[in-house]
């Protein structure tokens, strides 16, 4: 059987502006077990150019597969284009067979299947093992109600099976990297690069994460094994960078230490970029050298706000100091840190603008990032917006760089908060003092690229905004606009007795 995995391109400015493309990582990840269990695979990578819908489709009929299996890592915003993908598919090829996967689909199936009879199947939670069962159940003939994880048609009736357990042993599924052509892929101003995940999940209750339920619960591969991929990777494909899609990859410090020593071991000159907890970083303060002899140039941190009541609302479990903290011990390693900072958990005054502004100049992050409150249903927070106004009807903007729930000050206000904040906090002598006479070259690169970028993405943003962007004055409350609350879907797998046991002495391995 045949078997082709397509990449949508996604509609987010970020992804467009640094003309840079990134593996699709789970689109590879799902193709590596399906390739060591004899299926045919391909992949269509459809963000390069990017790809037009005619393109993908022509694409897909070069191919003649018997499945096209989409999946996409931009959630709610690529939604849309997915849906378009489909219905262009299935018009040019009837009988062609689409699965869809992702956190979106994973929570929205029954309204997918329902508004889009294109889609044929949905994989739920995470896809290696559902993917590799439901093609063989298809190749076979069998029953897809024998594949826990799905949710599909059978005689005009929207039926689903019970949630998938969750993989407790990540290396026993590898990813398929023979599915790309490394040459095409690249990050950081042309350096040839790849994304990994060494852990997943996050056990950290914060609100407003759409990814927290999606993994269920914290897990990682195992260190060693994974530092040797990864120096294989360079030595075989010439990879220099490598960009880490964990929500929290330090979440074991026994395990990170072991995979930073194995690294150190390869002796390879690869740079690492990654997001933890600040948390974290003060934990290991006494071997961040580590860190930064492995490759780390640069750490993202969820600084999210200032306010304390708020980081209680959302439970973020953080606070100012150690945030202060954690950036002042990267630079202290060489390690760039960029602050992620998020407006709208609250409908903020001028006086809220102006005191973040000024609690970001006394963190001094070396990168900042400013992003909008997007909540998204299956999460704790939705419950306690939903019965905020929406002001953007596009859910293709709803992706952290676009407002979408209303706040007592008109969108444009906020919008000049959102980029005078943006455009002073990279531009104090501090920051170009660094990016200039830094004594690191690559600390020095990392900071010219993401300057260039940014300011890029900076004037796109403010004539998207003026020109392209339609604002709704008296939208509807939030759960009118998309629905009620799914929070009751947050964990997408299933635990076990066996599960719950290795994360407890996970856990207890994290102060170690």
């Amino acid at each position: 059987m045949k078997i082709t995995l397509l990449n949508p391109p996604h509609t987010a400015i970020g992804s467009r502006i640094p003309r840079e493309h990134l593996p699709p990582l789970g689109l590879l990840s799902v193709g590596g077990p399906l390739l060591d269990n004899g299926f045919s695979v391909s992949l269509i990578d459809a963000e390069f150019g990017p790809m037009t819908l005619y393109e993908s489709v022509q694409g897909v009929r070069d191919v003649l597969p018997d499945v096209v299996m989409i999946g996409h890592s931009g959630s709610s915003s690529a939604h849309s284009t997915v849906v378009e993908l489909c219905q262009a598919i299935k018009q040019s090829l009837v009988n062609i067979v689409i699965a869809y996967g992702g956190v979106h689909p994973t929570y929205h199936w029954d309204e997918v299947l329902r508004e889009c009879p294109e889609i044929d199947i949905i994989v739920r939670g995470e896809g290696e093992r559902t993917t590799l069962l439901l093609m063989q159940a298809l190749a076979r003939g069998h029953s897809l109600g024998t594949v826990d994880g799905l949710a599909y048609r059978s005689n005009g009736q929207i039926l689903h099976t019970p949630p998938a357990q969750m993989i407790l042993n990540l290396d026993d599924y590898r990813v398929g990297w023979e599915l790309i052509d490394h040459k095409r892929y690249s990050y950081w101003g042309g350096k040839r690069a790849v994304v990994v995940q060494f852990s997943r999940g996050c056990p950290h209750p914060c609100t407003y994460c759409g990814q927290r339920g999606y993994w269920t619960q914290w897990r990682h591969r195992d260190p060693i094994k994974f530092a040797k991929e990864l120096a294989r990777l360079h030595r075989e494909q010439g990879v220099e960078l490598i960009n880490f899609a964990d929500e929290l990859p330090t979440g074991s410090r026994k395990a990170w230490r072991t995979f930073l020593e194995t690294l150190i071991a390869e002796d390879v000159p690869l740079l690492l970029v990654g997001s933890t907890r600040a948390g974290d970083i003060v934990r290991d303060k006494d071997i961040l050298s580590l860190y930064k002899k492995a490759g780390f140039i640069r750490f993202l941190l969820g600084i999210e706000s200032y306010d304390e009541k708020t980081l209680v609302f959302i439970k973020k479990a953080g606070s100012a100091t150690k945030d202060q903290q954690a950036i002042q011990l990267l630079r202290a390693h060489d390690i760039i840190s960029m602050a992620t900072y998020v407006l709208g958990f609250k409908e903020e005054k001028d006086q809220d603008y102006w005191s973040s502004f000024k609690h970001l100049l006394r963190y001094d992050p070396d990168q900042v990032q400013l992003l909008y409150a997007t909540p998204h249903r299956w999460t704790p927070f939705y419950s306690e917006v939903q019965e905020r106004q929406v002001v953007q009807a596009d859910m293709r903007r709803w992706d952290y760089k676009h407002q979408v729930l209303a706040t007592r000050h008109s969108v444009w206000r906020v919008f000049l908060w959102f980029k005078v904040i943006e455009v002073l906090l990279q531009m104090r002598p501090k920051v170009l003092i660094r990016l200039l006479f830094h004594p690191d070259p690559e600390y020095r690169h990392a900071m010219r690229w993401y300057t260039q970028v940014g300011r890029r993405v900076w004037f796109h943003e403010v004539a998207e905004f003026i020109f392209n962007t339609r604002i709704m004055k008296n939208g509807p409350i939030l759960r009118d606009f998309i629905g009620n609350s799914l929070a009751n879907r947050e964990y997408a797998l299933t635990k076990n007795k066996r599960a719950l046991k290795e994360s407890s002495l996970r856990n207890g391995a994290a102060g170690d």
